[in-house]
């Protein structure tokens, strides 16, 4: 494949001012998430909903604008339209007339008519005419499905200051967890020296043998370099053009690429203790970072003003719980409960309420994650669920009290959660 952009000289940085004012981010937000199941059935892995009011990818796209980027791009590409809306709705307050840019990239065939993204890489490269016309120094490569809060001027000023080709950000996994990651070993400087993507055998890190030190599939480029490695990899017919299979081991081995740790790097409110970074990708880790958001104090601080989570602010009414008669009292202990929900004569504890979520009378919801827009009948027990949105759970409906009926009538994960969608409720027995 071939493509006729040309990659301009880029402009120096003004020596005042940080280095996020010369970056653009460019946000890769087309992976499906299949191990969402059905929650990913209508919708991209990033536009998964989270934490009772944002999408998955508001995290990343917070950060950056927090960090102080103005120019913004997300590459989709799987089941894009709820992201899409989602962002139209959510992102186009970036304004050109005050230097900001947003740009939304679908996989349009801008390279070829009968080719797609094929890789990460290829992602960013069939959109450079884009990209380069407005001139950065600098792009951040960021991915837009995991939920954490970072400051990335800290990481461009590593790259300038330690003149790298790619600055890396990384973080420490188990063992069992870096299958799914790019691992890497460093020496003393951070210098990385060596790159395996997704290792059946993955090493681990000297001294921790239980450990490893992980891509978190954040990369720092100057722009310059970046397009002149994606014109080469494009044209290298045995290339996958992908990060983390192509392009970082090639870094690696024939310039010099860099690992910066996100414990200096990530943003904590005085309300959290550990560095937070989460992969929500099972229904497991889905419902458990989305629960402990419950708890008194949550590991992932949503009330910290100084870090605000951007996203779509949807008019809604105030929060109603009604009925204050014994045995049916609208009520919620340790609960999340969004705009628009209206608890009559239920209980619900430990449990995250999305917008406009219903609870009827003597209904008793435990543990659970209600996206929006959820009817949930009267009499209901509900434990330890995520129902997806606009389902209508019937009257009496019992849920995670039952192991094998809860199996066989929805989406029962390893630990337990049940996915409750709306196609497993009509095929319910009636």
């Amino acid at each position: 494949m071939t493509n006729s952009f040309t990659v301009p000289l880029s402009k120096s940085p003004s020596a005042q001012g940080p280095l996020a004012r010369h970056a653009v981010a460019y946000v890769l937000a087309g992976g499906r998430g299949s191990r969402l199941m059905e929650l990913t059935d209508r919708r991209a892995k990033p536009a998964v909903y989270f934490g009772g009011k944002a999408r998955i990818i508001d995290f990343a796209l917070s950060n950056a604008l927090n960090s102080g980027i103005r120019r913004i791009a997300v590459a989709t590409q799987y089941k894009a339209h709820s992201l899409i809306r989602h962002l139209q709705r959510a992102w186009t307050f970036l304004r050109p007339e005050r230097n900001e840019s947003f740009d939304l990239l679908p996989a349009s065939q801008r390279i070829s008519e009968n080719m797609w993204y094929v890789g990460t890489a290829d992602a960013v490269y069939q959109n450079g005419d884009i990209i380069l016309d407005y001139d950065p120094r600098f792009i951040v490569i960021l991915a837009g499905d995991h939920i954490y809060k970072m400051d990335y001027e800290q990481m461009l000023q590593q790259h300038v200051d330690q003149k790298a080709d790619v600055t890396v950000g990384c973080l420490e996994v188990s063992l069992d967890e870096a299958k799914g990651f790019g691992v890497m070993a460093i020496d003393e400087t951070n210098r990385i020296t060596s790159f395996l993507e997704k290792p059946k055998d993955p090493p681990p890190m000297p001294g921790k043998p239980d450990r490893c030190l992980a891509s978190m599939g954040i990369y720092v480029f100057e722009t310059k370099f970046l397009f002149d490695l994606l014109r080469e990899d494009a044209a290298n017919p045995h290339s996958t053009h992908d990060f983390g299979k192509d392009l970082i081991p090639h870094i690696v081995k024939h310039g010099k690429a860099v690992a910066h740790h996100f414990s200096s790097s990530c943003v904590r409110s005085t309300q959290e203790v550990a560095p937070y970074w989460r992969d929500v990708g099972t229904l497991d880790a889905y419902w458990a970072a989305n629960v402990d958001l419950t708890q008194t104090e949550p590991e992932l601080d949503l009330f910290d003003t100084n870090w605000p989570i951007w996203t779509y602010a949807e008019l809604t009414a105030p929060a109603k719980f009604v009925h204050d008669i014994e045995g049916r009292r609208g009520q919620a202990f340790s609960s999340l409960v969004s705009g628009g929900c209206i608890v009559s004569g239920g209980a619900v504890r430990n449990s995250l309420l999305f917008n406009r979520v219903r609870v009827n009378s003597f209904a008793k919801v435990e543990g659970a994650v209600v996206l929006p827009d959820v009817d949930i009948g009267r009499s209901t027990r509900l434990t330890k669920v995520v129902i997806d949105r606009g389902v209508r759970i019937p009257q009496g409906l019992v849920v995670g009290e039952d192991p094998e009926l809860d199996a066989a009538r929805f989406r029962r994960s390893p630990g337990g959660v049940c996915l409750i969608t709306q196609p497993m409720i009509d095929r319910l027995p009636t």
